[in-house]
Formats: structure tokens, C-alpha cells, sequence
């Protein structure tokens, strides 16, 4: 049976549940119903059908639940336009979400439609006489669908009347040929070539409404060479017709500047009056920037003189000038860039302007956060979010890689920093090290198991990503590819395989049985697979093995050519660097064997290729990785959450995008984010009102940790006698900690004690004489005079004495991997312990507000349901700038100190109580901030030469 004739099958059974998911529950029984009244009607789709395989996919379909998105919002000069009444005969729009409708759940339709309303709403109406600008951001999750949300928008502005309609899609060819492919199926609806004409393929959309009324013009075309031309340009006569053009072009100087050039020469038809430069008046513009932080954004300096006015005459970076005088051609436009990484973006100067350019591509009008469906699997999924002891919610799927190098990542296989005339070596030979075997024998299991669970016909993938030298990935290929056409030898030969097959044996009975039982358990939309035996395995294996191609992704359009040209399912081990770093799509994704190529932090998430969507075979993923790199993602799922939560919070609060960007630009995250992506020394100036800093990682020098503790024991004797912690009343229920506080303590004190301690530097938000320093700023303004220092306890038995006062020290299991020289614990407190100095009312006031700006995002947390505690950010917001009937007390600041018992740290000969601190200050509108210098010093240092 083709796969067509399956998700033909999957559609329409899904429409006919679709009427009854609110009355009863989907049930394998009532989907076995439904097919039958299906395969009654049309007999001929049920030959050879895997009843089975359908019934997985429809109770997995009807298990996702897609949460609300969030924008942040200008309406400056924007005139609401879009009716339902405006959407009635919407043909683009209604034959893309039919094609999607085969792939997806309605859920997911029903949300995509609604978020494409909402961003096309927020852009200007295309009917619209006189100038108009509207440029906006939209914030995905990596690997979540953005192509599909953007190609959905695509579809409705075209409905709604835009006529040029520009995809920037990445650097590369093969990226740009990938977009220019989906956009073919989603949009055009037939394949785009080099020569014009009626006679070209219908495929994707196109086979739903092939009417020749929905058939937009192509400039580019899908081939390695089908990038703009301006050769092929010339001979279009582009008028303002009912049908719309569209072009996907690369990020390139010259790609871009023939554009311009093209645009000015034969699409202007008038002058601008003031400067005389070409101009479109007649044909609104649409601008989609798929990874808008790449390669886009000005990194040039002086954007803006002392002043804050924009510099007229400043040079913008090449890519950001051209995709500016673009825009500045037409007098109708509009501008969406989408990324799932936008730390980049917020360093546009929102006053950003020149002569020439015109306005910078800051999101001016609007910021959108996308929700992703409980389906999808990102970073706080794979990696878990920090919690009070240790990471929650993480999925198994990660292994550790410990032999790729030697012990001071100097040598071996494939050394840390490692030159371009590297050659790969194993202990010495020409080999691959065992754990890159592993994991090509756990994708072969994975490719196996897909198979006996009636997914055989899909596309499966391997990833492999050591190095981003061309050169070290030839010998990587020529290992890989030497290795896998022996196994298939050996198992044709049934001669010297036999060890091989006691491996992949071994590898599906310690790892593969438990980790699939433990996903299922989790996982809701994965509770339901059919039972596999190990003798089902093998008998597949020489199979599965015969279809397995191992390849090189160097940038070219032909990489990704055999998924679209392979009905039966690509079975492909890809190895590649940075050409795969971004954008290019992995179908079916399953192993991905990932070393340290790059410490930039938009590098390393968008290197995450292994988030995304896994549907019926997320429990046979894995991710074969450095402990370095799961501490570095960790950091980085736990940065991702904080401004993804303060977004929600901002949003609350009706902020602008550009107030937005102004908080943000000043947020500690950037003290995790920014030194991954500078190269060059640069200046953060930075406020910490509103956030909470904690210690997380900590020396193990004897010295250090006894300066720390003399550090508390004098802070102690200056404050005198404390009293207990209070108790305090929260909604009928009583929460009480162990321990010992004063209270209206000077700032003085507390930036005596911050300046007497010493915080590790991979406690890497937590600088204590950069917080002593804010604190000092901000008391000058009178606020954060007065504090509340608290010292709470664990539940050891072991004592120390404070200020006369017994306190039990806490236990904290030591993260950090052996060898490393320091203690790493998850986190230090919680938003219960934010709330120790916070009455009755004022808890009430943030669990308000909590609820107010909670958004349900699966992509972020599995929780249906409105929390029933207030977070962090609330409190601190209450405490700082008060509610209803609530004071704000900007003056008072929280420092809650903790004693670790130093047998956790699991270092030996550390005996000396571990001292560790949290600060949570609260909000403030002073616009205080601080200066933070990071270098490309610190680069060296942390992340190796770029060489």
C-alpha cells in the first residue's frame, strides 16, 4: 500500500472523529469503527492497508494539545483590517490547510490558523492606499514547524492581496533549494524549473485545487542554479495582476544586490520625491526572513550617535544594507522575520536609521512567541529545566560520549580544538572510537524498529557533526562509510558477523527495551506502540542494512534532493558542519552523534537538529553527546525558559516590542548567552532588578571555600543576634522554613560580604563584585537600602554555628563529572523561598499575576492547568512595584544564604562547609544598570581558538 494511500485514509477517519472527541473519548475500537464505514465506501483503500499503523497515528493525533502564543504589540499608525468577512474566499489558504491536514492533527491546523491570523492582522491591509511600514518577529521553538507556519502566512497574505512576496532562506544552497521545494508544495503547488511554463508538475497543494487561477509566478526555481537571475528576470513583466510572484533568494551579496538592482530597474515605476530613488508604489511587498538572527542583523558599531539619534551615514553590515534598501524600494511593505534564537535581534537598535537603508529591521510593530504542540520535543524536554536539587522533566535520551579525545581534549580521535589538517585516529588506528559504532548500531536498531511499527516507508536519519572542517569530515565519511559497507558484507556473507549482531543485540536489551518503556510512561502521545521481539529485529536487519546510504551535506542543492526523489523512505547517515548548522531538515531524525564544533550559543541551538517532532519513534532517538555539551544546552534551555517567561510577563504587562527589546538588552541572561556568540571584547550594561542570581557551581579549593565561610561568619557577628524565619499564612496553608534571619540590613552590609566572597566563574550569572556593584548604583537612587538576609537549613544532622544560632546544613548532589575540580548543584531555591518576606495579600497579588500571564505552551511545560503557587518574576514584580492595595517596596532586597554539606561534593579532602548565596531582587522602573566587559579573552579561554 503507498504512504499516500494510508494518510488518505488517516484524513478522512480523522474528520469523522473530529465530531466526536467532545463526546467521547478516541478509542482504538471507535477508530476501528470509523475505518470500516470508511473502507466500505471506498473498498480499494483498504488493500494492503496497516490497519494497526493508522489506528497509532489517529490516537496519537488526538493526544496533542497545542497551547495560546503571546505578542507583544504596536499599534502606532496600524488601521485594523482583517474580517472574517475578508477571509470568505480565501482559495490559497484553503487548499494548504487541506494538503496539511493529510500530515497533521486538526489541533495543530486549528492553531496554525489562528497564529496566521494573528501575525497577518498585526501587518498591514495590502489593499491600503499611501505609505505604510509594519516589521515584526516571530519567535519559534527550534525544529518546531516554522516553514509550515511561514508558508501558511504566505498562502493568506497572498489571499488577502500581496504581490511580491520575498523568502530570504538561509546562506546556503541546499537550504535555499529546501525552501524553495516546500514552498513548491505549499504555495505554488507544482515544481518550479528553469524554463517557464503551464506544463510543470502539479505536487502538493497543487493536487488539492490545481485551478490555474492558483497559480503563482516563480522567479526562482528549485535547481542548484535556480537562485535569482537576473538574465531570467528580465524577460518577466511583473503588473499588478491578480496572481502573485514569489521569490526565494540566498543571503548573498550578490544574489541580494541583483535583486535590488532588478527591482529599481524594472518593478519601480515612480521616484521617490525627497531623494529620487527608485520606487515601488503599485505592488505591496511582503519580506519573510527565515533565521532572521543569521546574517541579517547590522553588527556593525555606531548605530546611533551619544545622543540616541540614528547615525544617517553609518555603513550597515552588506546582507542587513541590501535587505533594507529592498524594503526602502516600495512604499507598501512588510517585513516578518522568524527565528527560533532571537538574542541576535535584540541588539538592533530600535532608533536604527540611515539615508539609504532607511529603518533598521528591529521588530518595531510587533513580537510574537510561538506555543508548540505536546508533541514536539525541544530543548527543556531533552535536557530538562533546573529544579531544586536536580534537572525535572528530562527525557532519556542522551549518552555520553567519553572517547572521542584524551582526558585534556588534546588528542586523539577528534580533539577539542583541532586543525583543518587533522586526521581522525582511535587509539592509534584509522577507526572510529565505540561510541560513534554505537551509535550507527542504534540507528540501525531505530531504522528496524520504525519498520515493524508500519513506518518502514518514512524517511530515517542519522546525524553525525564533529567537525566544521571540510577536510576532517571527508576522513570522518571515509570511516563511517568503510565501517557500514562491512557490516553489510558481513551479514550478506552470514560470515564473521555474528560479534556484530551480539552488539546490536546486547544494545536493544540493556538500552532500547527500558528506555521505550520509560518514554511510554512519560509520554502521552507516545503510550501506545506494538510489541517488538528481538527475533523481529534480526530477521530486518540485512534489510535494513541494504537500504542505509551514508553521505556528505556540503551545501549544495543536491543534498537534500533524494527525499523529495524517495517514495520508499531514505534511510541516511548525513555528516556534515556548519552547512548543517542551519535550517536543513533531517527528515525523520533518529540518532544524532554530536561533538563540540562551536560554543555560540544561536550556533548550538540551532546545531540542535534532534528537536523537533518524533511521532510513533521518539523512544528510539538518541543523542550521543559530551558531557560538556549537556551542561552548555542545559544553560541553554534554563536562558530560553527565562526570557520566554519574562516575554509572558511583559506581555501581561502591555508592553511594546521596543520596551521590550530595552529590558531585554539589559537582562543578566546575556551573561550566558553573549559570550558565546563575541569574538571581539564588548560592554554589557546590564540590570539584575526583577531577576533572581544564584550560585550553582562552586570551588573546591580549601583556601576559597574557607574565605567564603569567613566571608558569611563576618557578616553574621556586624548583624548580631537573629530571630527564626517566620512562618507565613499562603490560602488556608502554612509554609515555614528552618533557619535564621535579620531583618533592614544596609546595603552596605550585604556589598561587604558579596565583595568578600569569591563565585566560580561557571556560576556564570552570579559575578558577586558585579552585584555588589548594582546594588550600590541602585541604593544611590534610594532603593535596595534595606534587606532581609535569611540562613536556611537543610535536613542534615550536621550543625555549624551561626551567630550563636545552630543551622543544619543542606545536601546537594554534586553534578559536576569527576576530574573537574568543582561542585555543580541543580538550583539553589524556589519561588517559595522568593516569598519568605512576602504577607498573605502580597502572595495573593502574584498568584495573580502568575495566572494572568501563565500561557499554556507544551512546548515549554506538559501543564494544562493554571499554576497554583505564584512564580518568581511575580513576586519579585509585587515586591517592587506593588498591586492592588499592595506598597511597592523597590528598597527592600532578599539575600538567602545556604550551607552545603562539602561530603556531597564528592571531592576528596573537602571539609569546610560549602557557602552558597541567592539574591532576589525585586522590579524597578529606575533604569539602573551596570557595566559588564566580556572579551574575546574570555573566549580563548572558555571556548579554544577559532582556528
Amino acid at each position: 500500500m503507498s504512504d499516500e494511500n494510508k494518510w488518505s485514509v488517516v484524513k478522512i477517519v480523522q474528520e469523522m472523529l473530529a465530531d466526536e472527541k467532545d463526546k467521547s473519548a478516541i478509542t482504538p475500537q471507535l477508530i476501528s469503527e470509523k475505518m470500516d464505514m470508511v473502507l466500505k465506501i471506498m473498498p480499494g483503500k483498504g488493500e494492503g492497508l496497516d490497519r494497526e499503523s493508522v489506528t497509532e497515528e489517529l490516537i496519537r493525533r488526538f493526544s496533542v494539545w497545542v497551547g495560546d502564543d503571546s505578542s507583544l504589540v504596536d499599534l502606532n499608525g496600524h488601521e485594523p483590517w482583517l474580517t472574517s468577512e475578508r477571509k470568505k474566499d480565501w482559495r490559497y489558504w484553503q487548499r494548504y490547510r487541506e494538503w496539511q491536514e493529510l500530515k497533521l492533527p486538526l489541533s495543530a491546523m486549528d492553531a496554525l490558523d489562528k497564529t496566521t491570523d494573528n501575525v497577518l492582522s498585526m501587518l498591514e491591509d495590502p489593499k491600503r492606499e499611501g505609505a505604510w511600514d509594519r516589521r515584526g518577529m516571530v519567535v519559534g521553538h527550534v525544529q518546531s514547524g516554522k516553514t509550515g507556519n511561514y508558508t501558511g502566512l504566505i498562502c493568506k497574505a497572498a489571499d488577502a492581496g500581496y504581490k511580491i512576496i520575498i523568502v530570504l532562506a538561509g546562506l546556503h544552497n541546499n537550504l535555499r533549494a529546501q525552501t524553495q521545494m516546500r514552498l513548491d508544495e505549499g504555495f505554488l503547488g507544482y515544481e518550479t524549473s528553469a524554463i517557464e511554463g503551464d506544463g510543470n508538475k502539479l505536487i502538493g497543494v497543487g493536487k488539492i485545487d490545481p485551478s490555474p487561477a492558483l497559480r503563482p509566478q516563480y522567479v526562482t526555481n528549485r535547481t542548484e542554479t535556480g537562485d535569482f537571475n537576473t538574465k531570467f528576470a528580465k524577460n518577466l513583466g511583473v503588473s499588478p495582476e491578480q496572481r502573485p510572484w514569489l521569490f526565494v533568494v540566498k543571503k548573498n551579496k550578490t544574489v541580494l544586490t541583483r535583486l535590488l538592482n532588478w527591482i529599481q530597474s524594472h518593478v519601480a515605476e515612480t521616484k521617490d520625491p525627497e531623494s529620487g530613488r527608485p520606487l515601488v508604489t503599485h505592488l505591496p511587498l511582503l519580506i519573510i526572513d527565515d533565521e532572521a538572527d543569521h546574517a541579517s542583523v547590522d553588527t556593525g558599531e555606531k548605530v546611533v550617535d551619544e545622543d540616541g539619534n540614528p547615525d544617517l551615514d553609518h555603513e550597515p553590515t552588506a546582507i542587513n544594507s541590501l535587505i533594507r534598501q529592498i524594503l526602502h524600494a516600495f512604499s507598501r511593505k512588510a517585513y516578518v522575520g522568524y527565528t527560533a534564537t532571537p538574542f541576535a535581534n535584540i541588539y538592533i537598535h530600535e532608533h536604527g536609521e540611515t539615508a539609504k537603508e532607511g529603518p533598521d529591521l528591529f521588530p518595531s510593530a510587533f513580537i510574537t512567541n510561538l506555543s508548540a504542540p505536546s508533541s514536539y520535543v525541544g530543548p527543556s524536554r531533552v535536557f530538562g529545566l533546573a529544579g531544586e536539587s536536580d534537572r525535572t522533566g528530562a527525557l532519556n535520551l542522551v549518552r555520553t560520549v567519553e572517547d572521542q579525545c584524551s582526558k585534556d581534549g588534546k588528542s586523539g580521535w577528534m580533539p577539542v580544538s583541532h586543525k583543518s589538517s587533522h586526521v581522525p585516529l582511535f587509539e592509534g588506528q584509522d577507526a572510529m572510537p565505540a561510541s560513534l559504532t554505537e551509535a550507527i548500531h542504534a540507528f540501525i536498531l531505530s531504522c528496524a524498529i520504525r519498520g515493524l511499527r508500519g513506518q518502514g516507508s518514512q524517511h530515517s536519519s542519522m546525524l553525525i557533526h564533529v567537525t566544521r572542517f571540510n577536510q576532517v569530515q571527508q576522513h570522518v565519511h571515509r570511516q563511517v562509510l568503510g565501517y557500514v559497507h562491512g557490516l553489510k558484507q558481513r551479514f550478506r556473507r552470514r560470515t564473521d558477523h555474528l560479534s556484530a549482531l551480539a552488539e546490536l543485540r546486547n544494545l536493544w536489551e540493556r538500552d532500547f527495551v527500558s528506555t521505550s518503556h520509560e518514554i511510554e510512561a512519560q509520554i502521552e502521545e507516545e503510550s501506545r506502540h506494538r510489541a517488538t521481539s528481538w527475533q523481529d529485529i534480526e530477521a530486518v536487519l540485512l534489510d535494513v542494512l541494504d537500504e542505509i546510504d551514508v553521505r556528505m551535506i556540503n551545501g549544495k542543492a543536491a543534498d537534500i534532493l533524494d527525499y523529495a526523489d524517495s517514495a520508499t523512505g531514505l534511510k541516511v547517515i548525513a555528516i556534515g558542519g556548519d552547512k548543517l548548522a542551519r535550517g536543513l531538515t533531517l527528515e525523520g531524525l533518529c540518532t544524532s552523534y554530536f561533538l563540540r564544533a562551536s560554543k555560540m550559543y544561536d550556533t548550538l541551538m540551532q546545531m540542535g537538529r534532534w528537536f523537533g517532532y518524533r511521532p510513533g519513534y521518539l523512544d528510539l532517538c538518541r543523542l550521543y553527546t559530551t558531557n560538556d555539551l549537556v551542561e552548555w544546552f542545559e544553560h541553554i534551555a534554563d536562558a530560553a525558559e527565562e526570557l520566554r517567561a519574562e516575554f509572558d510577563f511583559m506581555m501581561e504587562s502591555r508592553l511594546t516590542p521596543r520596551e521590550y527589546g530595552l529590558k531585554v538588552r539589559s537582562h543578566p541572561v546575556l551573561m550566558v548567552t553573549s559570550p558565546l556568540k563575541m569574538r571581539t571584547a564588548k560592554t554589557l550594561y546590564l540590570s539584575f532588578s526583577g531577576d533572581v542570581v544564584e550560585t550553582v557551581s562552586f570551588y573546591t579549593d580549601k583556601d576559597i571555600l574557607e574565605k567564603n565561610l569567613s566571608a558569611l561568619t563576618t557578616l553574621a557577628d556586624e548583624l548580631g543576634s537573629p530571630c527564626a524565619i517566620p512562618s507565613q499564612q499562603r490560602n488556608g496553608k502554612k509554609d515555614s522554613w528552618s533557619g535564621i534571619q535579620w531583618t533592614d540590613a544596609t546595603a552596605q552590609t550585604v556589598t561587604s560580604f558579596l565583595r568578600g566572597y569569591q563565585t566560580h566563574p561557571d556560576s556564570r550569572k552570579v559575578k558577586s563584585d558585579l552585584l555588589a556593584d548594582f546594588i550600590e548604583e541602585m541604593s544611590f537612587s534610594g532603593e535596595l537600602t534595606s534587606w532581609t538576609l535569611a540562613v536556611i537549613g537543610g535536613g542534615t544532622e550536621k550543625i555549624l554555628d551561626i551567630a550563636g544560632s545552630p543551622v543544619r546544613m543542606m545536601q546537594r548532589q554534586n553534578k559536576a563529572t569527576e576530574g573537574e575540580g568543582k561542585y555543580s548543584i541543580g538550583r539553589l531555591l524556589s519561588p517559595q523561598d522568593e516569598a519568605m518576606d512576602l504577607d498573605e495579600a502580597g502572595w495573593n497579588a502574584a498568584l495573580e499575576l502568575t495566572k494572568r500571564a501563565w500561557v499554556k505552551d507544551p512546548g515549554r511545560s506538559r501543564r494544562k492547568e493554571p499554576p497554583e503557587s505564584p512564580n518568581g518574576p511575580a513576586i519579585r514584580h509585587v515586591k517592587g512595584l506593588g498591586a492592588d492595595g499592595i506598597e511597592p517596596r523597590p528598597d527592600k532586597g532578599l539575600l538567602i544564604i545556604s550551607l552545603l554539606d562539602p561530603e556531597d561534593s564528592n571531592v576528596s579532602g573537602v571539609t569546610t562547609p560549602v557557602v552558597a548565596f541567592a539574591i532576589s531582587f525585586p522590579s524597578s522602573n529606575a533604569g539602573k544598570s551596570v557595566p559588564y566587559l566580556v572579551t574575546n579573552v574570555l573566549w580563548e579561554q572558555q571556548y579554544g581558538s577559532s582556528e
